[in-house]
């Protein structure tokens, strides 16, 4: 994690994977982060890799776009890249945090089919997957202590391709063990493939494509397959999910950022800052003045 924000002022801090490592994978003590960037871990951030937590000490909250997340010793808990999050402020915890990128994991188009697809990081169910390790029935820290100790080998021909398989082997118990403690997983098909892909690119282009109709286009489908698709899914339409995703960034946004309301408009896509105070009011119940003033 860099010491310094990529973004500052009235945008919320973003962070970039750590420069210099040989692979971009690490495993880092929970007490050295807050060492070393204390400050900027207990306020909103996002990151564009992922996190796994291995908690070993304490029962902090963590949380993750406005989702209080309880830990308890012996757990693990996984978020997405680009979720806005912050560390329990106490910093009377311990444990561990494995980062990787996409690039240290993608080595194939199967690889990265499966890195969208994880129950572990899609962010469909609005679940924040955490782990019971005292119930598992896998042997995932073991796992865990192997990527430890070889992380502290050198590099040699294999060392990144056994990381790189001791990740993929715990992503995949992992996944196993989240449907054994209860995950209620959406079915699997041609539905949750294209619902998938449609909020893949939501997520990139929704300040600027409000259109249903421009993402079926892109996806080679109908817009009437679009909707079939996330009402079989998730019993929601495109256009509901296109505003959820609007609505999420402008909550990041009006509460994390010192960006005025109109600014926040523009950022969004809206032309007319009186249009995102009344979308926003339509759909929460208040005014952004109002959301941004509670919390």
């Amino acid at each position: 994690m860099r010491t310094l924000p990529l973004r500052m002022g009235n945008s919320i801090k973003t962070y970039d994977f750590k420069s210099g490592l040989s692979n971009e994978i690490e495993l880092v003590p929970i007490s050295s982060i807050f060492r070393d960037h204390g400050q900027n871990i207990i306020e909103p951030h996002r990151a564009d890799f992922y996190h796994i937590f291995w908690l070993t000490k304490g029962t902090p909250t963590h949380t993750v776009d406005f989702i209080p997340v309880r830990l308890q010793p012996d757990s693990l808990l996984f978020i997405n890249k680009n979720r806005v999050h912050f560390f329990d402020r106490s910093g009377d915890y311990d444990g561990w945090i494995l980062l990787f990128t996409d690039t240290f994991f993608v080595q194939s188009p199967r690889d990265a089919l499966f890195l969208h697809n994880t129950i572990l990081f899609h962010d469909l169910l609005e679940v924040i997957p955490l782990l019971d390790l005292k119930e598992a029935t896998s042997n995932l820290t073991l796992v865990l202590e192997q990527i430890r100790t070889e992380l502290k080998n050198p590099d040699d021909l294999v060392h990144t391709p056994l990381l790189q398989n001791m990740l993929h082997n715990l992503l995949m118990l992992a996944e196993r063990e989240h449907r054994r403690q209860g995950f209620s997983e959406i079915k699997k098909g041609p539905n949750l493939d294209h619902t998938l892909a449609f909020t893949q690119l939501l997520d990139k282009q929704f300040t600027h494509q409000k259109a249903v109709q421009q993402y079926a286009s892109q996806m080679g489908i109908t817009e009437r397959r679009l909707q079939q698709a996330t009402s079989a899914a998730l019993g929601k339409t495109p256009k509901q999910l296109v505003e959820e995703r609007v609505l999420l960034e402008a909550k990041r946004l009006l509460v994390h950022t010192s960006q005025s309301i109109k600014e926040i408009g523009f950022e969004l896509g809206f032309e007319e800052p009186t249009n995102f105070g009344r979308f926003f009011r339509q759909k929460i119940g208040r005014t952004p003045a109002e959301f941004r003033q509670s919390f």
